[in-house]
């Protein structure tokens, strides 16, 4: 007989991708440096210009964006796969099965990318700036101060700028995470390979990593060049972009910056769900020594 899981609260998971955020946010860094870069630019090399620039405080720019984004994107996709998982599994009542996991994942995923579009513009915008001549940079103080002053200059609507490659990229990215993760998983343990703990579930997050980082790829690279244009830049779209981008920088585009999106998604991946379970225990030993359930 299938015991039901406890609930926990919403923010829960946002709170540990902010969490884990901050240990990894130089790497989101150059991973944006790069893919909004349209010169060949090496991973090493984007550090060093980083450390000449601005010094080791400019591997922390928009951090406050970054933030701001976990508590909207990251919130919303873990919160929302949870609660889904917990609706159709009636509980953990019923067993999932794979397809069932991937549908709550993408409409979760789907759910996350609307919901952090703004503030996903406002990190690609503050972490970019610096790279640019200080007539065409944007400024901004901080995330909050970026979205007002976005909405003021450029509008409500370009809130959703890049909203259609940053969606797709947000329903592969937690779809290819699912997949595969559940997928090396049971591969090393069906195989004796190893046992349950955190070495397989270290090994099957960075298995897993590679496959979502080289999946969500092109759409992230996409999502980051619409995202960084200036208002009134954005051309054709998301078509017109990949199709002049062909053409002066070659298909290799398209994979800019995947060492440092992999490099910073394994170790992300594992500080974040380290922390979501050290969260959920201090839920738990709240309830058992108080009564009382967290408000959601």
């Amino acid at each position: 007989m299938s015991v039901q899981k406890p609930s926990y609260p919403f923010w829960l998971g946002g709170a540990a991708a902010s969490m884990a955020a901050c240990c990894t946010h130089p790497l989101d860094v150059m991973r944006v440096r790069m893919q909004t870069s349209t010169a060949k630019t090496t991973f090493t090399g984007a550090v060093r210009g980083v450390l000449a620039h601005d010094g080791v405080r400019g591997l922390y720019t928009g951090l406050t964006a970054s933030i701001f984004r976990q508590m909207t994107y990251s919130v919303t996709r873990l919160g929302a796969y949870d609660m889904m998982k917990s609706q159709m599994s009636q509980g953990g009542k019923k067993k999932l099965t794979t397809g069932d996991m991937v549908v709550c994942a993408s409409t979760a995923g789907a759910l996350g990318g609307l919901a952090g579009n703004p503030a996903d513009i406002i990190l690609v915008r503050m972490v970019a700036d610096p790279t640019k001549t200080p007539d065409h940079r944007y400024g901004y103080s901080n995330a909050l101060q970026g979205t007002y002053r976005m909405v003021r200059d450029e509008g409500v609507p370009s809130l959703a700028r890049g909203l259609l490659p940053n969606t797709i990229r947000a329903i592969l990215m937690n779809a290819s995470q699912l997949v595969s993760y559940d997928f090396f998983k049971d591969m090393l343990l069906s195989q004796n390979l190893m046992s349950n703990g955190m070495p397989c579930h270290f090994v099957s997050s960075a298995l897993a990593g590679t496959v979502a980082t080289t999946i969500c790829a092109p759409a992230d690279v996409v999502k980051s060049r619409i995202m960084n244009m200036k208002h009134g830049q954005a051309g054709h779209g998301p078509v017109g972009l990949i199709m002049e981008s062909l053409k002066h920088e070659g298909p290799r585009f398209l994979f800019k910056g995947w060492l440092p999106a992999w490099i910073r998604l394994t170790p992300n991946t594992i500080c974040m769900f380290v922390f979501l379970e050290q969260l959920r225990n201090a839920v738990d030993m709240f309830r058992s020594k108080t009564g009382v359930t967290p408000a959601i």
